[in-house]
């Protein structure tokens, strides 16, 4: 994978960035996101963060080696503290961490995204407790795709800020709003493994010699609802 070849994940991520955005790659790794916007003509302007300083330099290298440092700016910074104010950035996008670690680094950097007008998000486990924050704090989910690469399963959620309450239900934050509509084959067969492996998990805990209740009920919670939504 490199700028000119994206993998199938990262390709799916730039899809959602609209045209002539002006954008911030949190955890940009190489800058392979950020070079690839900037080359198909997605964006001519784009905020490459990086927290670690190994990531950071290869990203300088990389957008260097491109000749593209006029249109990407690399910093070393945690988080949305590599957004300024000068930077003016409409998308954000994180891709390839946790949920959790994606709403932490929403929750710590809520004063940079006052004029953000788009979210798009990859968390690679964790999905409903993302979903959670951004209900939380009034972002819309307008879209949401589930894919598979080398036997990993992914999915992306993109949230828009609006100023009407959203509410979604426990069904959909787990399972995605957009997701349980369409459930296609990669979807079901996620959440057949996830009900084989928490079935087993469950039929263990009940053999232990001290039981654990509150575990066991929330065990058997998620199985029903995973029941309900596959049918």
């Amino acid at each position: 994978m490199d700028e000119h070849h994206l993998s199938k994940r990262l390709s799916r991520v730039a899809a959602y960035v609209p045209e002539h955005s002006r954008v911030a790659d949190i955890g940009a790794d190489h800058a392979y996101l950020a070079a690839a916007l900037v080359l198909n003509g997605q964006s001519n302007y784009v905020v490459a963060g990086e927290v670690v300083r190994g990531p950071y330099e290869n990203a300088q290298a990389e957008v260097t080696a491109q000749g593209l440092d006029k249109q990407i700016q690399v910093r070393l910074a945690d988080g949305l503290d590599a957004i300024e104010a000068g930077d003016q950035v409409e998308t954000v996008t994180i891709a390839g961490m946790g949920g959790s670690l994606i709403a932490e680094i929403l929750e710590r950097g809520q004063d940079k995204l006052a004029g953000i007008k788009r979210l798009v998000l990859q968390p690679n486990v964790g999905e409903e407790r993302l979903r959670r924050w951004l209900v939380n704090h009034r972002f819309q989910i307008n879209a949401e795709e589930i894919l598979e690469e080398d036997g990993h399963v992914y999915e992306i959620i993109v949230a828009e800020p609006t100023m009407i309450p959203i509410q979604y239900d426990e069904r959909e934050l787990v399972f995605g709003p957009l997701l349980i509509e369409k459930q296609g084959p990669i979807f079901r067969r996620k959440w057949e493994e996830v009900r084989e492996r928490e079935a087993a998990a469950l039929a263990q805990m009940k053999t232990a010699s001290q039981p654990p209740a509150d575990k066991i009920a929330h065990f058997r919670h998620r199985l029903a609802l995973i029941g309900e939504v596959l049918g």
